[in-house]
């Protein structure tokens, strides 16, 4: 047998486990940290733009044809899309095995395919990334400075910072809100121009001929090669202002005279703050599968090489590092471990009283951690909070197969009188199989665990295989190095022997023999205390609050708000500057960083960053949110929705709080009615629902334009030239390009955004018929104030609504599942509108399922394990017959200290 080689080889054994401990510690050099073992769902972000575009144009124009093309593509779980005015956002989850690259690849095929369908007046085609769109960003750094212009920021973040960030391994994409890039902008006065007879469209035309960066060739002889160049490339809103752009009477029309051609930005709707200041803010994300701690050390590596680009009077600020929280949490984790291996040796010695045989044990509990790092490492595992309370479990269960072995040992000793190497053989003898029988007993609990799918598989796995090695490893060291260390450094004397007699520990023995005895005298009693555990364990189960995964505190909150959905860039930005105020006076906020019109929001949403003091600075973080709360709700005209950042997000679709609801349909508008009275149902339950609200947005004010076909006609007008002269109006015309040495810069024209317009402004615009002649919009349409859609959502290829709400302290996510239910009920929903879960509640609600079967699996694999090794059909369940009052004591515990029956 193994022990008695190891006995009668100690120079072998030390050497065996010292290559143990020396593989460990190697490993664990390796182990990258994280928060979490890697179980995200691959997701491939696309996103498309059309400047002024409304989201029903995005929606059916650019939307619908991707989605067609993407629905054909292999492993796709949910296409969800977001539709807003110019900006289409695509979130494609796949299936959690899905490889993420070879999805990325079928979506870049998808969007080719596609491209010939697309609108015309669509600039550059759709861009994918591998990033979750729902995922908080890594990393955020803000770009300020009190002298540097925001557009000198902007372009070194946009052509220096993102282009080097985007090249680390890991890295999805760095997003900029508050964008400030260069342009000129050309704000036409259409009296103006109607004084000289010149139409939008003829303006710019004559931009677009006056500006050219085109090659104009060689000039060569037989001495020379001259490159020709011109100067017909205009740089700045000077040169343009000076260009003719028609000739009247003899005299020359200059841009100027009509317009105002200022230097601006690309985007005047969009700007972003870091403590008050304007700023540029930087947002890194990760790839889904990517380690956080190792992205943000490879991003803070590079930091010091921009500042040192940057002018003087300009700084990178950071704030939301999640490497942080994560350090910090697994610090917290590993002190915890190495407190618990100190208790356990404690409790050893208190009851061995004896410093070497306390030794013997308590050598066994590192050397397995320590064995079980290298297992890690070849699995490609991480250090992290789930390995780690793996790690903490396992202390309590690897110390015992040592202590039985050293029992053992020791009683033949005491008892009959044998030397400690005599001892050690037939005591190894004796227990190696029991010991052998406990582990893989042990083990056979994890079994199930390994082979369940979905998120909470991805992550329990590590947990299991974690303690399984352990467990494996501890075995091994009880059958090999235990024995051998009792067999060298145990001793009893003749007063150990009478001391033993009367020791405390036989106070134990005689409290548990009587107390033994007593059961076997009442064994219907004990046989009626089993049935009623048993019950009262399957009660407490059912009626016991379930969750998820507990909230975590990393110090960091993400904030949405919403005004309402007519309100202008400037209102906006005002009352997003009130939100921040509040946070920003809190003594539990650090930074705040914010930003209105970035990203794919619509105009009235907005977006906080929250940094909080540590945790030593402040109370829990459901407190600060219940303080930030009563501030906020001070704050007119606005909604604000706060939701703790956490590690592990689940789900593509951004929303304002944790847990979404989506309402589906056929029709949109009975989708949107239902969604509504189901969301009003929900606020109105505050004591089960907090922070409620939908991505619906349909009351939009909307100027539709009507148009006389047979009066247009009739003046030679067709629509492709009412939508040019409006678009170069009243959207983002885009009608000439500056070509700079690292990037180029629009020329963008607009109506005059001083000037009060109002909706029958439009028809104040002129239009040049066949005969040349210029007429009033308002000669053949008028215009009709009309509600419309801010936002189109879609799951698939449906229109959806997604309801998202917070979990009130005290309440669970079962208890919120359950009351939906009823809601709908009272509401009277039709059958043809459905309901889901998505993102943590649909993974909640799945688990839900599988709980039964996972625990009947793990009973069912227990009693296999058990019967084959005792070679019988009732021991095993004579050991099982302990669980029952296991569980009890377990959910009640979790009951006092009012936590859910969660993950």
């Amino acid at each position: 047998m193994i022990s008695e080689f190891c006995i009668r080889r100690p120079v072998a054994t030390l050497l065996m486990s010292f290559a143990l401990i020396l593989g460990g510690i190697f490993a664990y050099k390796f182990l990258p940290v994280a928060a979490l073992p890697s179980a995200e769902f691959p997701v491939v972000n696309v996103s498309a733009s059309l400047p002024g575009a409304s989201p029903e144009t995005m929606a059916t124009s650019v939307a619908t044809p991707l989605i067609k093309q993407f629905a054909t593509i292999a492993g796709i779980d949910s296409i969800s899309t977001t539709n807003s005015l110019g900006q289409t956002s695509i979130a494609i989850q796949f299936v959690l095995n899905r490889d993420i690259d070879a999805a990325a690849a079928d979506v870049q095929a998808a969007i080719a395919r596609t491209q010939r369908s697309l609108p015309p007046e669509m600039t550059s085609p759709p861009s994918y990334r591998k990033v979750n769109p729902a995922d908080a960003p890594i990393l955020l750094m803000s770009l300020v400075s009190d002298t540097v212009p925001l557009t000198d920021l902007d372009a070194f973040a946009e052509n220096v910072i993102s282009p080097s960030l985007s090249t680390i391994d890991g890295v999805a994409q760095v997003s900029i809100f508050g964008q400030q890039k260069y342009a000129v902008r050309i704000q036409i006065d259409p009296s103006a121009l109607a004084a000289r007879g010149i139409s939008i469209d003829q303006l710019q035309a004559a931009i677009a001929s006056a500006n050219s960066n085109t090659p104009l060739g060689v000039l060569q002889n037989n001495k020379q090669q001259l490159t020709i160049t011109a100067n017909t490339q205009l740089t700045n809103a000077a040169g343009f202002s000076n260009l003719i752009i028609a000739t009247k009477n003899g005299h020359p029309v200059r841009l100027g005279e009509v317009t105002r051609v200022v230097d601006s930005v690309q985007t005047t709707t969009t700007a972003s703050w870091y403590d008050g200041t304007r700023a540029i803010i930087m947002a890194v994300q990760r790839q889904p599968d990517a380690n956080t701690v190792d992205v943000v050390d490879k991003v803070k590596a590079m930091l010091p090489s921009f500042q040192d680009q940057m002018p003087a009077a300009a700084q990178i600020k950071l704030l939301n590092d999640r490497s942080t929280s994560i350090r910090q949490a697994v610090d917290d984790v590993q002190f915890t471990l190495l407190l618990t291996i100190a208790l356990v040796v404690m409790v050893i010695f208190v009851f061995l009283r004896r410093v070497t045989a306390t030794i013997i044990p308590a050598v066994a509990v590192p050397i397995s951690l320590i064995a079980t790092l290298g297992a890690m490492f070849l699995f490609g595992f991480s250090i992290d909070n789930i390995s780690l309370m793996g790690l903490t479990l396992a202390v309590g269960l690897v110390v015992d197969d040592a202590i039985v072995m050293l029992e053992n040992i020791f009683r033949h000793m005491e008892e009959d009188g044998l030397s400690a190497f005599d001892a050690s053989l037939k005591g190894s003898r004796e227990i190696g199989f029991t010991i052998i029988s406990i582990s893989i007993s042990l083990v056979a609990v994890f079994i199930p665990v390994l082979l369940m799918g979905g998120v909470i598989g991805r992550i329990f796995n590590e947990f299991a295989v974690v303690v399984t090695v352990a467990i494996l490893a501890s075995m091994f060291v009880s059958l090999t190095l235990t024995p051998m260390l009792c067999s060298r450094l145990l001793s009893v004397t003749k007063a150990d022997r009478e001391a033993h007699s009367a020791g405390r520990h036989d106070i134990v023995t005689r409290a548990y023999d009587w107390l033994l005895s007593f059961c076997l005298r009442h064994t219907f009693l004990i046989f009626l205390v089993f049935i009623t555990t048993a019950a009262a364990s399957v009660w407490v189960i059912q009626v016991s609050p379930k969750g998820f995964f507990p909230q975590e505190d990393i110090g960091q909150i993400s904030v949405t708000t919403m005004a309402r959905q007519d309100i202008s860039f400037d209102a906006m930005a005002k009352l997003q500057g009130q939100v921040a105020s509040v946070f920003s006076k809190s003594p539990y906020v650090d930074h705040v960083a914010w930003s209105a019109g970035s990203g794919n929001n619509a105009l009235n949403q907005g977006q906080l960053f929250v940094q909080l003091k540590g945790k030593d600075q402040r109370p829990n973080i459901e407190k600060v949110l219940a303080d930030l709360r009563r501030q906020l709700a001070g704050v007119a005209g606005i909604e604000t929705y706060m939701q703790p950042v956490q590690n592990l997000r689940l789900g593509s679709r951004s929303s304002a709080s944790a847990y979404q609801l989506v309402v589906q349909g056929l029709d949109t508008k009975q989708t949107d009615v239902w969604a509504q009275k189901l969301n009003d149902a929900m606020v109105a339950d505050h004591t089960m629902f907090t922070d409620v609200t939908s991505d619906l947005q349909n009351n939009a004010l909307q100027a539709s334009l009507v148009i006389d076909r047979d009066k247009a006609a009739q003046l030679g007008i067709d629509t492709d030239t009412l939508r040019s002269a409006l678009y170069g109006g009243f959207g983002t015309d885009q009608v000439s390009t500056i070509f700079g040495s690292a990037d180029s810069y629009e020329v963008i024209t607009e109506l005059d955004p001083k000037i009060e317009w109002s909706p029958e402004h439009m028809l104040a615009i002129q239009m040049r018929t066949s005969s040349g002649t210029l007429v009033p919009l308002g000669a053949f349409a008028r215009v009709d104030r009309t509600a419309g859609a801010l936002t189109i959502n879609q799951l698939g290829q449906l229109p959806a609504v997604t309801i998202s709400y917070n979990l009130p302290q005290g309440v669970s996510l079962g208890d919120t599942v359950t009351r939906i239910d009823q809601l709908k009920e009272q509401i009277g929903m039709p059958t043809a509108i459905s309901t889901s879960f998505a993102g943590t509640a649909k993974t909640f609600q799945d688990s839900l399922a599988n709980q039964g079967l996972l625990i009947g699996g793990a009973i069912l694999t227990i009693y296999i394990v058990l019967g084959m090794l005792y070679e019988s059909f009732i021991h095993p369940l004579t050991i099982l017959t302990g669980l029952p009052s296991a569980v009890l004591g377990a959910v009640v515990a979790l009951r006092f200290a009012g936590m859910d029956l969660s993950v």
